[in-house]
């Protein structure tokens, strides 16, 4: 049975964790001449430095173009760390948030790993601060740590398994057949989602996306009444009356695969609305709406992107790479021991390719693993 052990809202704090003070940092949008200069002189410095840049689907749609015409990729978190792991240059650029940063230094610790603003973090990632984690952790010592990937490089030290949404369901089974009870951080929808399908015995931290949080159940209803054609596609992140109406719930790349590869016209998307960028170049002759963020009770201090995701901009591509700034640094105890959970994921994926999750509802195969 789900049961929720702690409540943190860090993500509306002051400071540096605050959604105004991300948005406040998110810069201007430039004219079409800017982005052509800022483009160019990234492309020179990517170059002279033998860098190359990775990029999230929820970031700037210029910088995913930047990263594709340079040699770099656009990909989930996973994707990410994996190809800047096992990619030739030295100098990785990651744009998206810190946990992500992270990951990729823990995959490659002979490599600089910068960012264009490391200010850029995670409302799961601040809401699961390391010490109180280690306090749920040494209260539960029955239980096996599991741990999504957007979380910090010490969270990830402390647990025995790091997954992601596509092969969490395939663990957490594991797990339990095993005869394992689970510890589960940081987010709660998934949690839920995850114990739902599995049956397993898990333990939740209380934290959620400020993106898929905000998503409203009765409005996606009337909007379905709207478009009775369109397909809904919603991350797994989401409020349980949002994922109860889906199509498709799956991951960033399961949800983009949905769209190229299906056969309807028009798509309800329940995800960060950065990804609509890929969306449409993949499938230009696709109909996407966004989710809707608004109604009873709504904040909307994301209206459906991430601010941290929006501080990513061609000009800190840059300055990080003229300046040296944003560059990654974790200490060697807490990378080594991070490194495990996530090799012990990434072993088991590669022992069972097929745990790779489909879309729990839907008709799409997964590409990717995250």
């Amino acid at each position: 049975m789900e049961q929720v052990i702690f409540d943190y809202t860090r993500q509306d704090a002051s400071g540096a964790s605050c959604t105004a003070h991300a948005w406040a940092k998110v810069p201007e949008p430039l004219s079409p001449d800017q982005r052509r200069q800022w483009k160019e002189r990234a492309k020179t410095l990517l170059a002279r430095h033998n860098a190359t840049l990775v990029a999230h689907y929820y970031v700037d749609g210029d910088l995913q173009d930047l990263a594709l015409e340079t040699g770099g990729c656009v990909a989930d978190s996973l994707e990410m760390a994996r190809f800047g792991r096992d990619h030739a240059s030295k100098t990785l650029v990651v744009a998206g948030v810190r946990f992500m940063g992270e990951t990729a230094k823990i995959l490659s610790p002979d490599k600089r790993v910068l960012m264009p603003d490391l200010d850029a973090t995670c409302s799961l990632d601040l809401g699961c601060p390391p010490q109180d984690f280690a306090a749920f952790c040494d209260a539960h010592p029955d239980r096996r740590v599991v741990v999504y990937a957007n979380t910090s490089a010490a969270v990830k030290a402390r647990a025995d398994w790091m997954v992601t949404s596509s092969c969490a369901l395939a663990i957490v089974r594991h797990l339990k057949e095993q005869g394992e009870k689970v510890l589960w951080a940081p987010d709660k929808h998934l949690g839920r989602y995850i114990q739902e399908q599995t049956g397993a015995d898990m333990l939740m931290w209380n934290g959620a996306c400020i993106v898929h949080d905000e998503f409203k159940g009765m409005e996606l209803e009337l909007l379905k009444r709207e478009h009775p054609g369109a397909l809904v596609l919603v991350h797994p992140e989401s409020p349980r009356n949002v994922v109860e109406q889906a199509d498709v719930v799956g991951s960033t790349s399961q949800l983009l695969q949905a769209v190229v590869q299906g056969g309807a016209r028009e798509y309800i998307v329940a995800t960060d609305n950065g990804i609509l960028h890929r969306m449409r170049q993949l499938a230009p002759d696709k109909v996407l709406i966004e989710a809707p963020t608004a109604g009873n009770s709504a904040t909307c201090k994301s209206c459906a992107h991430c601010p941290w995701m929006a501080m990513n901009a061609l000009q800190g591509v840059v300055t990080c790479l003229e300046q040296g700034s944003g560059e990654i640094t974790i200490p060697e105890s807490t990378r080594s021991q991070a490194l495990g959970c996530i090799e012990r994921m990434l072993d088991f994926v590669a022992r069972h390719p097929a745990s790779i999750a489909k879309p729990a509802q839907g008709f799409v195969p997964n590409v990717g693993a995250a």
